[in-house]
């Protein structure tokens, strides 16, 4: 699991030049513009329909562990499901994740913060938490 939580503006912030805002489709992940005011946008690519947030929602971001694709969320939610593989992401927020450095290759590692071990996604190795006080970095 390799969440990327990052902050994105407000969606009352989130507006391009002639009254228009931006969202990500629901289906096939485009950038799609639509004009300030709407509640759905409905993708000409993919014919998804896709739900405009209400002003004011604070947004937010993480990479999909399964299949690697930006997904973009209401911030707050506690899981985001990928529209595309639907694997089910764990949505922490920067003070519930910590990093170690895998035992075996050496990656850094993000994980739940209080875990026992981690799991490497590349080389498939076990890291036990605490092992290497040095190691362990509290995000």
């Amino acid at each position: 699991m390799t969440p990327r939580n990052e902050a994105l503006p407000k969606a009352s912030e989130r507006h391009s030049s002639g009254g228009q805002s931006q969202l990500v489709c629901s289906g096939c992940r485009n950038l799609l513009l639509y004009p300030v005011g709407a509640t759905t946008v409905c993708c000409a690519v993919c014919s998804a329909v896709t739900t405009v947030p209400p002003l004011g929602t604070e947004m937010a971001q993480l990479i999909c562990g399964g299949c690697h694709t930006l997904l973009m969320y209401i911030r707050g939610a506690s899981s985001v499901q990928c529209s595309c593989c639907h694997t089910v992401n764990l949505a922490l927020e920067a003070n519930q994740v910590a990093h170690v450095n895998c035992g075996n290759c050496h990656m850094l590692l993000m994980y739940q913060y209080g875990a026992r071990s981690v799991k490497c996604a590349v080389c498939n190795f076990v890291t036990s938490i605490g092992a290497s006080p040095s190691t362990e970095q509290k995000a």
